[in-house]
């Protein structure tokens, strides 16, 4: 049930503490993560960051989460706890709730946003998850409203072809917040050869 109060930049603060610990932090803070990425509010709230954050704090910030980042469940006992939906680099993080992508009916299109500061690395070595379990993709460019798994922000787009990648044994899901994800190849990679155009965001100049 949402709370009276509306989402302000103690929330923003918030949404953000919540987001790391549930993506990253969670082991490093000695919370108790499921395999599923659910952690209980409860202990949440008990820990450091929280101290004054109640329940209803929390459920309001799930509510009016512009991404829909999280997902807030009562578990079998009852009990209510909360995950980040995508952006995950805990790696026993392994029952997301993640639909297979099995060909490319099943989406508009792949699109990464990036930035010209990395554009040189990644044309010559392709896209990396890094310390994240999967690369983030959209099905549509930003616009007026925010668009999961991409950045309004983001200078360059580049767009994947899919069944090239799935051709190769490359693996792709959705999660249920609607973001595109993937783990690349076997060292994390998904290589230029599976670009499929990567344009300017202010122009949409090719740059391959």
């Amino acid at each position: 049930m949402q709370s009276p109060k509306s989402i302000n930049g103690c929330d923003v603060q918030t949404s953000k503490r919540l987001s790391w610990i549930l993506r990253h932090g969670a082991l490093k803070e000695g919370l108790n993560i499921s395999d599923e990425g659910f952690i209980l509010v409860s202990e949440i709230l008990n820990s450091k960051g929280f101290e004054t954050i109640s329940v209803d704090d929390i459920q309001r910030i799930v509510l009016n989460n512009d991404k829909q980042r999280f997902t807030l469940r009562k578990n079998g006992i009852g009990l209510l706890e909360v995950r980040a939906n995508q952006g995950h680099s805990i790696h026993n993080v392994t029952k997301l709730e993640l639909i297979p992508i099995t060909n490319s009916g099943q989406v508009e299109a792949i699109i990464h946003g990036t930035y010209f500061k990395f554009w040189d690395s990644i044309k010559q070595e392709g896209l990396f998850r890094g310390r994240r379990n999967h690369i983030h993709f959209a099905e549509r460019l930003p616009g007026n409203t925010n668009i999961s798994g991409i950045r309004k922000s983001a200078e360059i787009y580049i767009y994947i072809d899919l069944i090239k990648c799935l051709v190769d044994g490359l693996l792709f899901f959705k999660s249920s917040n609607h973001v595109i994800l993937s783990s690349g190849n076997e060292h994390g990679y998904i290589k230029p050869k599976y670009f499929l155009k990567v344009c300017r965001a202010i122009d949409g100049y090719n740059l391959i």
